[in-house]
Formats: C-alpha cells, sequence, structure tokens
C-alpha cells in the first residue's frame, strides 16, 4: 500500500530543493533520513520532515512495519511565487521573487491492500 506527506507553499526554490530531493529517490527509509541528516542544506530539512510524516502515515494509518517501507516516488512542484521588492540605485525598484513548493513523499511496502 502506499502512503503520502505533501507540505504545501514550502519557502525554498524548486530548483534547489530537487538537488537534494535526488539523492534519496528509490531508497528505503533509513538510508533516506542518514542521507538527508548529513546532508546541510534548508531542503534536506524540509524533506526529512515530509519523509517522517509520510512514514508515520503508513505506521498509524495503514499498520505498516518501518523496516519494509520504501520510497517509491517524490517530486517537488512549483508552489505560488511571493512578489516582493528591492529598492535599487537612483530611485528604482527592482522585483524579487520568493518561489516556493509543494514537496510530496510517497512510501510503499510493496503490499497490495485486500
Amino acid at each position: 500500500m502506499e502512503y503520502y506527506a505533501i507540505h504545501k507553499s514550502a519557502i525554498i526554490a524548486p530548483r534547489k530543493a530537487r538537488m537534494t530531493l535526488d539523492l534519496i529517490r528509490g531508497k528505503d527509509i533509513s538510508t533516506a533520513e542518514a542521507i538527508l541528516a548529513t546532508t546541510n542544506t534548508k531542503a534536506s530539512r524540509l524533506i526529512n520532515k515530509v519523509l517522517k510524516s509520510a512514514v508515520a502515515n503508513a505506521i498509524n494509518n495503514g499498520g505498516a512495519n518501518e523496516t519494509d517501507l520504501v520510497i517509491s516516488e517524490c517530486y517537488i512542484n512549483p508552489g505560488p511565487v511571493y512578489k516582493r521588492i528591492k529598492f535599487a540605485s537612483r530611485g528604482n525598484v527592482d522585483r524579487r521573487d520568493k518561489r516556493t513548493s509543494h514537496i510530496t513523499v510517497k512510501v510503499s511496502d510493496n503490499k497490495e491492500a485486500k
């Protein structure tokens, strides 16, 4: 059975977070948590929270065993863009885009629901 967790509107650019997410795709849970713990990025901290939530969903809602779980699917989609201003030289104003992400992590135990 497959269980998932989503973090919507995480304030990190999707392009930056995808590099960290590519490290854990297809790995088992203990390996993925070890990789995220040793990777010193903001994305790794956010992805680790979503991963722990997906594992908790699988254990509490589905009765899955944590040692059997594998990351079956994980992806990051762009979220809303917050437009902010920054004052530039000679009285000009520049726009700074604060990009956000929707982080999704799906875990499965490779067993079918009955």
